[in-house]
């Protein structure tokens, strides 16, 4: 009992700092919008990289690593676990970033968010790992309320959105990458390789496909500095503390709800004017996530031997 007790009690704290993360997420979006008034995508990807690169880093680089225990396996999960996580975490942002050239946000942002399907799918095909009803429901609503939030003018698959899919799908992966390692590795230095790797691959990108300049990121220095410290430093790094105490499927639902609060920070910060049909959408959305909570005798149910 004391045990069960102890991991319901990880379980929510798991919930509640993803929640939160998801409100950092959301309130990047207003910054992130102002950025690319005077900066490409890639460099300004670039630039919150290497921000959270050596923000993350040099705490990573001063912690202690209590309790570890695996020696140079642990170690080894920590670099591979990290570089994993980075490559998977660039690649998504950039294909998001180049769809959005062709698609409108909406559809972005609705088709991105497809990651609450693909994480339990791929979950099940890769590691056989199978969710109750409830846990479906939540995935179905939660797409719901992302499609009445997002999709004001209906949906036809178009130039542009098979880029945005391709990001859902490595955005799935990134979830789950985090989800794996986090339980091997030490989460805080995982995170910081993750953005080395990140910086590094965007950087190189940056070079080829745009034209940087030292005189773009000061004009940008602001989006930027919140986006490196605080939606990547801070929110990317609870992210993978979090996710050693909340079911990835879970976490995805609470993750999406950066969306919703996207759309209050936009109302509030920049005074833009929300819809009944996004009102609604962040009604259903609360609902998924309420639902997901509900205790039932097992959510995820692990394979046999596992």
């Amino acid at each position: 009992m004391i045990d069960q007790s102890k991991n319901k009690g990880k379980q929510l704290l798991g919930s509640l700092i993803l929640t939160f993360v998801s409100i950092i997420w959301g309130t990047g979006f207003v910054f992130q919008r102002v950025g690319m008034d005077s900066i490409e995508p890639i460099t300004f990807t670039a630039s919150r990289m290497t921000i959270s690169a050596v923000a993350v880093g040099i705490v990573a680089l001063f912690m202690k690593d209590a309790g570890a225990s695996g020696g140079k396996g642990r170690l080894k999960d920590t670099v591979t676990g990290g570089i994993c996580c980075g490559c998977f975490l660039v690649t998504a942002t950039i294909f998001q970033q180049a769809g959005l050239v062709y698609t409108t946000a909406g559809k972005a942002g609705f088709i991105t968010a497809l990651y609450m399907l693909f994480v339990p799918v791929i979950s099940f095909l890769i590691f056989r790992k199978r969710y109750s009803w409830l846990v479906w429901t939540a995935v179905f609503i939660g797409i719901a309320g992302m499609y009445l939030l997002c999709m004001t003018e209906g949906f036809s698959f178009a130039k542009g959105d098979d880029l945005e899919l391709i990001c859902a799908v490595l955005y799935s992966c990134h979830i789950l990458c985090c989800g794996h390692f986090v339980t091997k590795g030490n989460p805080v230095r995982i995170s910081a390789i993750q953005f080395v790797a990140a910086s590094v691959i965007s950087w190189i990108l940056a070079f080829i496909t745009e034209t940087p300049s030292m005189d773009k990121i000061v004009s940008a220095l602001i989006p930027i500095m919140y986006c490196g410290f605080v939606s990547g430093g801070i929110g990317y790094t609870l992210q993978i503390v979090a996710q050693k105490f909340t079911d990835p499927t879970v976490a995805s639902l609470l993750m999406s709800l950066e969306s919703v609060f996207a759309v209050l920070a936009g109302v509030l910060i920049l005074h833009e004017r929300m819809s009944m049909r996004e009102a609604i959408g962040c009604i259903v959305m609360f609902t998924a996530i309420i639902i997901v909570q509900i205790p039932t005798s097992r959510k995820g149910i692990k394979p046999s031997g596992k």
